[in-house]
């Protein structure tokens, strides 16, 4: 199949008037007398702003009835190219989606100029009446007012709807009868021992070095020997992607020597190739993990007989049996603080209250290395 063409539209003479014309989109557009500096560049401003809409002419918004459900099927294009990391979509591109869904369910023929402050307020309410936490409600949200600055910069939106729709604040705690979500807690040791004993090699590997590293559950997932500096005692994994990278911040996991030992049969791969993978050699991802510490729990917390039968409470003993892979940072963050300190904690976690200034990271570096030495 044949991409678009890369030549540009012609600037052409109208023999009939003597004008300079140019055609975009089967429309054409009069620029001006025919070889005068002004057709010329009336000429490159159109092309310009054709270009810069990939190719489409911009819609003029005052005189169209543009819709939100058109507005969103703009910007969702827009997304599928840029929330990408590596060739591969992000989490974003999921919740932008969902963000849209509520979005589109009373207003999908509205106006983009007749959507307001009360409109967003609406979509809010839909969310909290449809169980959501606060905080997921307000990360919504907050991507509907992106969307809308969005259609600002491609001319889609007029700038004063997206100037009303900033009134609108996020729900605070307390305020409002949406759900809170219950703090992430550290994973008891007993609790860590027992998944262990049920879980396969591999996999309790990855816990144990996640729980001396504090690293996150898709660093490890994503380790490999050639993201590993073992010149010095203590390792240094920086990996080639992570959570913050896209905010230019540097990221460093710090390897002790238990965490070594745990890593080291797992180094014998080709450089570029994960440490930890599935039985295919395919890399094992977050959410692969999660369901192998799920299934260990499972083995190691079985269900009441009686509760077996019954789908709801199978549920709530399996939520309240069950520990996502994240829990474990927030364990090593806790036994860090506990004995060194909160500072101590942020730079081996790599927090970004550490992250102050080049020289004030490179001296949390060096502490942590210090804590790990001892600890990791």
């Amino acid at each position: 199949m044949r991409g678009p063409s890369k030549s540009l539209p012609k600037y052409r003479k109208h023999r009939a008037t003597g004008k300079a014309i140019v055609t975009l989109c089967g429309k054409d557009h009069y620029l001006g007398v025919h070889g005068t500096k002004a057709s010329k560049q009336e000429y490159d401003r159109l092309i310009g702003e054709w270009l810069a809409n990939e190719r489409k002419l911009p819609i003029q918004v005052e005189s169209v009835a543009f819709s939100i459900v058109e507005l969103c099927s703009e910007y969702w294009r827009f997304c599928l190219k840029y929330y990408r990391k590596n060739g591969k979509p992000t989490d974003e591109q999921a919740g932008v989606k969902a963000a849209i869904r509520y979005l589109k369910t009373n207003y999908a023929k509205t106006n983009v100029k007749d959507f307001g402050p009360l409109s967003l307020e609406a979509v809010r309410e839909l969310m909290i009446e449809s169980g959501n936490s606060r905080r997921y409600i307000n990360q919504n949200i907050g991507r509907i007012r992106r969307m809308f600055r969005w259609g600002v910069s491609k001319e889609l939106v007029p700038v004063e709807v997206y100037q009303a729709l900033q009134s609108v604040a996020g729900l605070k705690k307390g305020k409002s009868s949406a759900r809170e979500t219950a703090p992430v807690m550290p994973v008891e040791k007993a609790v860590i021992d027992a998944t262990l004993k049920h879980a396969n090699k591999m996999t309790a590997d990855m816990i144990q070095f996640q729980l001396l590293t504090g690293c996150r559950p898709g660093e490890v997932c994503s380790i490999r020997p050639a993201e590993i500096d073992r010149t010095e005692k203590v390792w240094r994994y920086t990996p080639s992607e992570h959570k913050m990278e896209h905010k230019g911040r540097h990221r460093v996991i710090l390897i002790g020597p238990q965490a070594q030992s745990v890593l080291l049969p797992y180094l014998l791969r080709s450089e570029n190739e994960t440490c930890f993978h599935r039985r295919d050699r395919k890399p094992l991802n977050r959410a692969g993990y999660s369901k192998r510490i799920n299934s260990a729990c499972d083995k190691a917390f079985p269900a009441p007989p009686h509760i077996k039968s019954d789908p709801e409470k199978l549920k709530a003993w399996r939520k309240q049996h069950r520990w996502a892979p994240n829990r474990l940072r927030h364990s090593r963050a806790t036994e860090i603080r506990s004995k060194f300190g909160l500072e101590a904690a942020q730079s081996v976690l790599g927090h970004s209250q550490a992250d102050v200034t080049q020289i004030y990271a490179e001296r949390d570096i060096e502490k942590a290395a210090r804590i790990m030495a001892e600890v990791g």
